[in-house]
């Protein structure tokens, strides 16, 4: 039996890699991957060579424990059925539908405690989006939203649709959003959003400062600014149009990832005289404040009731053979407008 991989070998080359898959221990079992989700915004900074150098891919996660220097293996969203099991492994397991944080590959070896079994009720192509879901659960969870609160999200990707359509479930003021791609915008306008707003458009943005009573005058801080932004666009420079966007003591929620991409902060003026509060966002871990309460089993659980109200699955615009990958990270890359979620099949 062999293996398919897809492995980025430098900036803007992939390649399809097929090699024996190794024989099975007698606590492991081998999964056979049905689809999995490409991430857009991490995937693209390894794709663009634009990883930072001074931290892991990922700090949790044993499949994404590697140098990051080329060739490489990534992704982490995999869902396939166990084909095999080792000798010591309970029989139940065989046919299981399970979820693994795995680069995309056709079959993997793994063991039972890295793979998350899927609840019944679930679609294989709706739980490849488990780890974006935790992320928005784990961002709105970090931004504590309120009832009543004016809330703005900036970055309608993936995630930023998903952290959307959480919020749209709050008795919220207001849930607007910013994003400049016409099938973003569609999207978030289906998930709940109320109104988005191009950030691109100077016509725009004033409409959203005079929806949110903005510029802010100190003697009237309470009708003024949103009161919680999350920014999960991956563009350094929208964490200073969030600054200017943001109430007094405003909360801004910083969820992207923006890797090797320099970020110039404006913090001399609005930022300081207001008192924000900036809050870093990472899904590896929960916030100190909560473990008492949370853990990363709530979370999953929390994340699959999402996944269940949500139906992100309706976000997939590409469903590509492995064998294709390389024309659809092209295409992630050059043309981002044309796709939602892209999935891979196998």
């Amino acid at each position: 039996m062999t293996v398919r991989q897809l492995w980025f070998i430098k900036p803007y080359q992939l390649d399809i890699r097929e090699q024996p898959l190794a024989d099975l221990d007698a606590t492991q079992i081998w999964v056979k991957t049905v689809c999995s989700a490409i991430s857009a915004g991490t995937e693209m900074l390894v794709y663009r060579g634009q990883l930072p150098s001074d931290i892991s891919l990922d700090a949790t996660l044993a499949s994404l424990q590697q140098d990051q220097t080329y060739p490489l293996q990534y992704g982490y969203a995999c869902v396939g059925h166990v084909a095999q099991i080792g000798a010591t492994v309970d029989s139940s397991w065989l046919g299981k539908r399970v979820f693994s944080f795995q680069p995309h590959a056709s079959h993997f070896i793994t063991t039972p405690e890295q793979v998350i079994i899927l609840p019944e009720d679930i679609e294989s192509e709706a739980a490849v989006f488990l780890p974006n879901m935790e992320t928005a659960v784990n961002l709105v969870l970090d931004g504590s939203p309120a009832l009543g609160e004016r809330v703005l999200v900036l970055g309608q990707g993936v995630v930023g649709l998903l952290v959307s359509s959480v919020l749209a479930q709050f008795p919220l003021a207001q849930l607007v959003a910013l994003e400049s791609l016409s099938l973003r915008k569609a999207q978030a306008l289906k998930v709940g959003v109320q109104q988005v707003y191009d950030p691109q458009s100077k016509e725009e943005l004033a409409r959203l400062e005079h929806l949110l009573h903005l510029p802010i005058q100190l003697t009237d801080t309470a009708q003024a600014g949103a009161d919680l932004i999350y920014e999960v666009s991956g563009s350094p420079s929208a964490l200073n149009l969030a600054i200017n966007l943001s109430s007094y003591t405003g909360r801004i929620v910083i969820g992207s990832w923006y890797g090797n991409k320099e970020v110039k902060l404006q913090l001399g003026g609005v930022a300081h005289r207001h008192r924000l509060k900036f809050i870093s966002s990472q899904v590896s871990t929960i916030a100190p404040e909560l473990t008492g309460r949370w853990d990363k089993a709530r979370r999953f659980e929390l994340a699959w009731e999402m996944i269940r109200r949500t139906q992100p699955q309706q976000m997939i615009t590409h469903r590509v053979p492995l064998e294709q990958a390389s024309a659809l990270y092209a295409l992630l890359d050059q043309a981002p407008e044309t796709i939602l979620q892209a999935v891979l099949t196998y």
